[in-house]
């Protein structure tokens, strides 16, 4: 380190300093005796505890919506034995998990002996997407067990993850579609709602969904601009989902599906709006060069790509970014989190002169990216 001191930059300079005196022991005792700066060490604290155990607040939440408590309480006021029948556990073990849920406001007891949806637990009973994540977050704890072990072996190495999502493997395949799509298809309608309301789809003629998956994204923009003719391209499998899906829908007649692979095939044309939607991320950055550059060669001139997908450098969200996502990708074995610059330097390189940014109500949900040809 000391070859390095006469190099530091005033900030590394501070950050040093900073952590020298709050990683002091006596500081600390000073500050929790100290009036108005002891309220902010109490919040450092508990801070600081919430990072120790938030995989056991995880979990807590894991049962409730394992033993479907969310749906279950929030329809009305519950008694404890009515709980404890509905999600078959002993009434001991009930009233554990609704005092541990008490603790997070997921649950709340408005009076004695009845129980119902907290704070917290009550827009989770209107996002099925949030459900289905935290359901399928199971794979993710197993990866994570052992992070070290994760981190230290090569991204090549099967994982939970990497098994479950197969298009994104090296070898890439579309066994297990209807799994990953399902998934897919529930958690859509967050990243649906945000960019129907900060976009005009309307001003197009026709849309293809790159990775469209079984259609979820594509059937939501169908039905707010009825005009546009829309492509899915999406692997085969996959394709196979969206016939399915379609099918049952009876706005489909405007669909054109094509299957392939991006890495493999080449983009349809005719298009003047392609989309990419919670895609660049899933993928490392020479696959996503490539397909950047195919789908700037497929445009026409002034066709336009939508990005839309959560990145790195969302104001108050940095942790979904490169904590959530940083290491679920890692577990997946392809993919990071980018940063809304690092994306339009990827756009730039494929070709792409003009970016915009389209601002979306809840960042932390997805953000977008326009470029223009």
């Amino acid at each position: 380190m000391s070859e390095f001191v006469d190099n530091l930059t005033w900030k590394s300079q501070w950050v040093l300093r900073r952590n020298a005196i709050l990683g002091s022991p006596a500081f600390q005792r000073w500050a929790s005796r100290t009036p108005f700066i002891r309220l902010i060490a109490r919040r450092r604290a508990a801070t600081q505890f919430d990072m120790i155990a938030g995989f056991v607040y995880t979990q807590i939440l894991t049962a409730f919506v394992e033993a479907e408590l969310i749906p279950y309480l929030q329809s009305g006021l519950r008694t404890v034995d009515a709980i404890v029948q509905f999600a078959g556990l002993e009434e001991d073990a009930t009233v554990r998990l609704l005092k541990a849920g008490q603790s997070l406001k997921i649950c709340e007891s408005p009076q004695p002996g009845m129980w119902t949806l907290g704070e917290a637990g009550a827009p989770l009973s209107a996002n099925e997407g949030a459900m289905a994540m935290i359901r399928h977050h199971h794979l993710l704890y197993t990866d994570l067990a052992r992070p070290l072990a994760l981190l230290g072996q090569g991204r090549q190495t099967e994982t939970a993850l990497s098994a479950y999502w197969t298009y994104a493997s090296k070898a890439e395949s579309d066994a297990g579609a209807e799994g990953y799509s399902a998934l897919m298809a529930a958690t859509q309608p967050m990243v649906s709602e945000q960019i129907l309301d900060a976009y005009d789809f309307a001003q197009h003629r026709r849309m293809l969904d790159i990775g469209g998956g079984s259609g979820a994204f594509s059937t939501a923009v169908a039905a707010s601009a009825c005009q546009l003719k829309i492509g899915i391209f999406d692997l085969p499998g996959v394709i196979a989902e969206a016939e399915k899906r379609l099918g049952r829908d009876s706005i489909s007649a405007d669909f054109t599906l094509h299957p392939g692979s991006f890495k493999e095939t080449p983009i349809p044309q005719g298009y003047d709006l392609i989309t990419l939607v919670r895609i660049l991320h899933d993928h490392d950055d020479a696959v996503c060069s490539a397909l950047l550059s195919k789908v700037y060669a497929a445009l026409p001139d002034g066709g336009r790509l939508l990005v839309v997908e959560p990145m790195a450098d969302t104001p108050t969200a940095q942790p979904m970014g490169e904590a959530y996502f940083g290491m679920y990708l890692w577990a997946m074995g392809s993919g990071r989190p980018r940063s809304s610059q690092e994306t339009s330097a990827m756009l730039r390189n494929a070709g792409f002169t003009t970016i915009k940014p389209v601002k979306t109500a809840l960042p932390i949900i997805t953000r977008a990216l326009v470029a223009i040809k």
